[in-house]
């Protein structure tokens, strides 16, 4: 089984809003065959804290007026190092690049396909 339409179509609102806000290096991965928790994964990287909390907000807006999705539970507010949203079929992972490099989750799930998340271009400032 693999992620589904919905999640994928969420999956690029996150994406988008992410990108918008100048996170790097966005991925999506499908999780569906390995977990029975959640279908996919988004990560992002952000170059600080404060950039952390300003693209998961934007995210968590995002998905809310597009979708209609709240995260079922937030983690990681506090030290903004890594914010995870749980939209129950589909997390979102935001973190600085030191915790992206430290904990390395795309080389924990380098046997999960990657999903093909189109990105717009940002908006000019």
């Amino acid at each position: 089984m693999s992620a589904t339409k919905e999640v994928i179509e969420c999956l690029g609102i996150a994406a988008n809003a992410a990108n918008d806000m100048k996170a790097e290096d966005i991925v999506a991965i499908d999780v569906s065959e390995t977990l029975v928790v959640a279908d996919a994964f988004l990560i992002a990287g952000a170059s600080n804290p404060r950039q952390v909390l300003a693209i998961a907000e934007e995210i968590e807006k995002r998905l809310f007026l597009r979708c209609r999705r709240k995260p079922e539970s937030r983690e990681g507010l506090e030290e903004a190092t890594w914010v995870l949203l749980d939209f129950d079929d589909f997390v979102v992972h935001v973190m600085t690049d030191e915790s992206r490099e430290f904990y390395a989750l795309e080389k924990l799930w380098a046997d999960c396909p990657r999903l093909d998340i189109a990105l717009d271009k940002p908006a000019e400032a």
